[in-house]
């Protein structure tokens, strides 16, 4: 196993969009909405011409951590194979919250959508509540 960083940096050659849509989609239904939707919104928050190098490698090492098969608890596990990951990517929202735009949320719940079919409007920003209340 990596040992886990603050920064995530040691994860960000991990990252590829190949390989974070691969993810995405093998662990979709199990992982719920929420955590799609917050991966999405990193995702492009990364792509975004206005996004700093600085945020873009925290975000890639986010989405490498969130990919890499071999995880501090691994993705298996029933009801907490996740939970590394989630933490990874609250970390990793919360970095660059001032980068998420209505655009780039509208962005992400298009793609959810496409994936999910019709998605509750409010589930997917439950997540996002909690961190920006904080």
């Amino acid at each position: 196993m990596l040992k886990a960083q603050s920064d995530y940096s040691a994860y960000q050659s991990f990252f590829s969009p190949e390989a974070m849509w691969r993810k995405i989609s093998s662990m979709a239904r199990r992982a719920g909405t929420e955590l799609v939707y917050a991966v999405l919104l990193l995702y492009y928050v990364a792509t975004a011409s206005t996004t700093s190098k600085a945020d873009k490698a925290r975000i890639y090492g986010v989405i490498g951590y969130f990919i890499l098969p071999l995880d501090l608890v691994p993705d298996a596990l029933p009801f907490v194979g996740y939970t590394d990951d989630v933490a990874a990517v609250i970390w990793g929202l919360k970095s660059v919250w001032e980068n998420i735009t209505p655009e780039i949320k509208e962005k992400a719940r298009q793609r959810l959508t496409r994936w999910f079919g019709q998605v509750d409007a409010e589930k997917p920003d439950g997540l996002l509540s909690e961190i920006s209340d904080r």
